[in-house]
């Protein structure tokens, strides 16, 4: 039997989270109305706790892993500093088996409801253009360098159910600019560059070789808030000549007190018959009412963001 999509699916994109993340979080998505949640990674510092909250949730969702989500795994110096005995735990592998099928990194994850399938790009990324991380990688993935990486990723595009793909990761793909206010671009000393992943512009643009539809990639790791200036903000959203939305969801931090309240931020987008038609951020307050909205792309008002 074919299940017919929705004409219209609301998806959540939850920006890095370091260690904000409560139940009240998983009660307003639910009050949002959401259909699909995309978690970006960077939960916190391997915090199970976190991400135990998360895959409670019985909400569509599809996550991947962030550097943070290997702090004290992936190099020497983050064991140094590691709280526990990495030959008796692994915090890493149970935080992979808390969000079991969730977890999409180097991964993919079909939805016959929206017909569209989700895939990983590179888990726990640090982002550039230098390979990071080899001997954690190696061993865990069997992966030595981005062309093995990118044909990894390759190998669940091929196993994907639908042509329609959300690709997700927790750093952007190379190629979105070179300045410090750019979508990945890099904004410490010496500032400028793109600090996007050249693995996941690579299976990008081979998925679209295979006829795939992309209309949203969506990932995090650099923040909205600049380090070099506080007079803007990153760029957020960027739009391919495929008409593919590239959306930055970091805004860090994800929850502020304001007047006494809790106001909580997500990245709310509109997918209508294969293409994105909005995107907002919001802020909801403990009344699960949106505070503050700032639309950054729309097809109905031609907009694309006003920073």
């Amino acid at each position: 039997m074919t299940i017919q999509s929705k004409d219209q699916i609301k998806i959540a994109v939850v920006g890095d989270i370091h260690e904000q993340w409560e139940e009240q979080d998983n009660l307003t998505l639910k009050h949002l109305g959401v259909d699909l949640v995309l978690f970006v990674g960077d939960f916190g510092n391997e915090s199970m706790g976190v991400v135990r909250r998360i895959a409670s949730s019985d909400l569509p969702k599809a996550a991947i892993m962030g550097n943070h989500d290997a702090w004290y795994s992936a190099t020497s110096w983050g064991r140094k500093q590691s709280p526990y005995d990495h030959d008796k735990e692994d915090w890493v592998q149970e935080q992979l088996n808390l969000l079991g099928e969730a977890h999409v990194g180097y991964g993919k994850l079909d939805f016959p409801e929206f017909q569209l399938s989700i895939v990983g790009s590179r888990p726990f990324s640090w982002g550039g253009s230098d390979w990071k991380n080899k001997t954690f990688l190696q061993t865990r993935y069997g992966v030595n360098n981005f062309t093995e990486s990118t044909a990894k990723i390759m190998e669940q595009v091929e196993k994907t159910a639908f042509d329609t793909l959300i690709f997700l990761g927790h750093n952007g793909p190379f190629g979105l600019g070179e300045l410090a206010e750019d979508i990945c671009g890099k904004d410490w000393q010496p500032i400028g560059g793109d600090h996007g992943d050249p693995d996941f512009t690579e299976a990008i643009a081979l998925s679209r070789q295979m006829g795939k539809t992309i209309p949203l990639v969506t990932f995090g790791h650099m923040h909205h808030r600049l380090r070099h200036t506080q007079t803007r903000l990153r760029t957020q959203i960027e739009i391919s000549p495929e008409n593919t939305i590239y959306l930055n969801a970091a805004l860090v931090p994800r929850i502020i007190e304001q007047n006494g309240q809790k106001l909580r931020n997500f990245s709310l987008v509109t997918l209508e018959q294969k293409k994105v038609t909005q995107a907002s951020l919001v802020w909801i307050d403990p009344e699960y009412q949106i505070v503050s909205e700032n639309l950054i792309y729309s097809t109905k008002e031609n907009l694309i963001e006003a920073v």
